[in-house]
């Protein structure tokens, strides 16, 4: 099992691929909650150059009440993240397979509720 969940965006540049997404994310019942600017990040902190690269950490606030109260230490773990890369050819969209993600926690209940997550992560990685 993959533990992401991706897609080459061929047709749009970054900061273009970066709107999809979040609109994507807001349609599909997701927030964005954090975001962090790697590339940026690793210039500033090591002074070293690479290609545009964001984390986005999403969340559906139903369906981390959901997890919340089937294992109140899953927080740890939240929100899903969603990256973008640039790469050759495009930008690539990759978000977390939260099942895979929850692997590690032994709670069957748990990982129906990060299926559904997952289901709609892909819905929103597939209208990009």
């Amino acid at each position: 099992m993959s533990y992401t969940i991706n897609r080459l965006i061929t047709d749009a540049d970054f900061e273009t691929v970066d709107a999809r997404t979040r609109k994507a994310l807001m349609d599909g019942g997701f927030g964005v909650l954090t975001e962090i600017d790697v590339k940026a990040t690793m210039k500033k902190k090591l002074d070293k150059d690479m290609d545009d690269y964001r984390i986005l950490g999403a969340c559906s606030p139903t369906m981390a009440w959901e997890a919340i109260k089937i294992e109140p230490r899953v927080g740890a773990m939240l929100p899903c993240n969603v990256i973008l890369r640039s790469v050759e050819g495009g930008v690539e969209v990759s978000a977390i397979n939260a099942p895979a993600s929850m692997s590690a926690i032994d709670n069957a209940e748990l990982i129906a509720v990060a299926s559904q997550v997952n289901e709609m992560l892909k819905a929103v990685v597939a209208s990009i």
